[in-house]
């Protein structure tokens, strides 16, 4: 389970749909999720593909769906995968599913109408569940009961990792998982990746940071 740089150019053909892309960013919210995470990963989102039909040759181009703010619209957003890249501050990762948990043909459709549909609705932010899902030491409660950080699914809203998640079930990639519960260092912890994962962009500064304990947890862990 190592990274290694890769250039957008080379990974760009190798992409599949299904792919987690995770995110360090700068911005204050990002610090903050990062903290309290206690990780380098603060946004994720998921690669759609799609063919350009005039092209007989099967040229395609990559897309990224994530819940987040992007270019002033909060919530679910579909963008050319290529520009997210060039217009982010920050580190960028791409996670690759592993090939033997990619979702049959059935399975692909419920994901991409799942996710679909909730970019045409504009589906909106949902900052309240975002901060209560990185509050992860404060989910148990007394008794065995739920504590007062702890979010019960709920798709009214999404902020990222939820949105990735709830994707990913559909597509048949985890069993059943609360998306609500799942921040974005939970998603590229889970092992459903491949062994290697690809920084496609360092830091600002020109670090390199790590995902530590990538593709290492089952996800059958939020499944309440």
């Amino acid at each position: 389970m190592a990274m290694h740089e890769l250039s957008y150019t080379d990974a760009r053909p190798r992409m599949k749909p299904g792919d987690v892309v995770a995110f360090s960013g700068k911005s204050d919210f990002s610090e903050i999720i990062k903290m309290v995470t206690f990780s380098e990963v603060s946004h994720v989102g998921v690669i759609l593909q799609t063919q350009i039909a005039d092209h007989a040759n099967g040229r395609f181009f990559n897309q990224i769906i994530e819940a987040g703010t992007v270019r002033g619209f909060s919530g679910v957003n579909i963008s050319r995968f290529s520009e997210r890249l060039d217009e982010y501050h920050g580190a960028m990762w791409w996670l690759p599913i592993k090939t033997d948990l990619r979702a049959n043909a059935e399975a692909h459709k419920s994901f991409y109408n799942f996710l679909f549909g909730h970019a045409e609705a504009r589906t909106g932010y949902d900052l309240p569940q975002a901060l209560k899902s990185a509050a992860d030491m404060f989910d148990q409660g007394a008794f065995g009961m739920n504590g007062p950080f702890y979010n019960k699914e709920d798709f009214s809203r999404f902020f990222c990792s939820e949105l990735v998640a709830a994707g990913l079930e559909r597509a048949g990639v985890t069993g059943s998982v609360n998306a609500s519960e799942v921040t974005p260092i939970d998603l590229c912890r889970w092992s459903i990746y491949e062994d290697d994962y690809y920084l496609l962009k360092p830091d600002t500064d020109g670090a390199k940071p790590v995902i530590t304990r990538h593709n290492r947890m089952d996800p059958s862990g939020w499944n309440v």
